[in-house]
């Protein structure tokens, strides 16, 4: 037998410590590749809260809290339009409701058909709803196959059928998950008549919008804030940072936790193969030779486990989405960048885990190995 075949067949002699030691290392690369594929996908749906030709900024009434609670008069909408630096603005309504079949509340977005543009929604498979119509949507392509429900078919929403007449996609896993209808027709459905939740501001493209903000503001003291689109990405960013400092402690503890159980599988495979390793000595094997098979067994079994946790990261993240309502709009991000991590991180717990069990194995005397019972 050659040497590279000793070495990839020697970690499964004992099949049961073997994957026992495999399994332990593999559930902290699952953890690591699925939170990454996570956090991609939220960082790409964040992104596009930068894309050209949506608004820049959200004027937002002051401590309203949160950005359905919002009532800003509707006046404010044409008013701030006419301030320095705006090219556009478009008022909109937000609310949730309940639809049958769907466990969370269903998000819906109220806005003149012409500004959809300042959402981001600018593509549309089908038609536009018209303003004015009382029973006319468009849904996001998440929340098509949530509802599973295509174009023509109708859904209903504050216990009145609507008819869908287009499906559209932003990449922005909130919008995507909701619908857009009519702003006439939510202000009625939600009693807002006259007014709005919040307000979509385009600027020039020669404007800054640092200073079209605080002239936002300054027109409305004690009445309306102003959020970018820049700083809410920031936030969410930060928020992600987070999430990122978990993987890599995370990342810290597998490889501790794998590094302890491949020491310990590699030196009882060891203590069971002293005579085996003084008859190589005895036949001229040097210390750097058994010191690289030993080291080679603890990198594939620990290469293994990284393929293992590999796939049992995405198979979780599949049925996590999959099962959970909350969670079904977020698309994972496949990036090598992941999986090259993974496999680092595999590669260093086996170059930990192996070193002290390989050195001893090299340094064993053929005589007194031989003697082993």
């Amino acid at each position: 037998m050659s040497y590279f075949s000793l070495i990839l067949k020697n970690p499964f002699r004992n099949k049961t410590r073997t994957s026992l030691a495999i399994i332990g290392i593999a559930i902290g690369i699952a953890t690591i590749v699925a939170l990454g594929l996570i956090t991609g996908g939220l960082k790409a749906s964040t992104e596009t809260t930068l894309k050209e030709g949506g608004a820049e900024i959200t004027v937002l009434q002051n401590n309203s809290g949160q950005f359905m609670n919002g009532r800003i008069d509707k006046d404010r909408v044409s008013e701030i339009k006419e301030i320095d630096g705006v090219k556009d603005t478009a008022g909109i309504v937000r609310a949730q409701v309940e639809v049958p079949g769907v466990d969370f509340p269903f998000p819906i977005t109220g806005i003149e058909v012409e500004k959809l543009i300042l959402a981001n929604v600018d593509q549309v498979n089908g038609t536009r709803f018209s303003n004015g119509s009382d029973n006319e949507i468009i849904i996001g392509k998440t929340a098509s196959q949530t509802l599973n429900k295509g174009i023509g078919d109708t859904v209903v929403l504050f216990g009145k059928d609507f008819k869908i007449t287009g499906i559209f996609e932003t990449g922005s896993f909130i919008q995507d998950a909701g619908a857009y209808m009519s702003l006439d027709t939510l202000q009625n459905l939600t009693s807002r008549e006259g007014e709005v939740s919040m307000i979509y501001v385009k600027i020039n493209e020669d404007a800054n919008i640092t200073q079209v903000s605080q002239s936002i503001e300054d027109a409305y003291p004690n009445e309306l804030t102003t959020t970018t689109a820049m700083a809410q990405a920031s936030r969410i960013n930060t928020g992600l940072s987070a999430i990122d400092t978990a993987t890599w402690a995370i990342s810290l503890l597998a490889i501790i936790i794998g590094g302890i159980g491949v020491i310990n599988t590699m030196i009882m495979s060891v203590y069971e193969r002293t005579r085996e390793i003084g008859v190589l000595k005895a036949v001229g094997w040097k210390g750097r030779r058994i010191l690289g098979m030993i080291l080679g067994e603890a990198i594939v079994l620990t290469l293994i486990a990284g393929i293992v946790g590999s796939i049992m990261g995405i198979i979780a993240v599949e049925v996590l989405l999959s099962i959970s309502p909350t969670t079904s709009f977020i698309e994972p991000v496949f990036s090598l960048d992941i999986f090259i991590r993974a496999f680092g991180i595999a590669f260093l717990v086996g170059i930990i885990g192996g070193l002290y069990p390989a050195y001893r194995a090299s340094k064993l005397a053929p005589t007194e190995a031989l003697r082993y019972e």
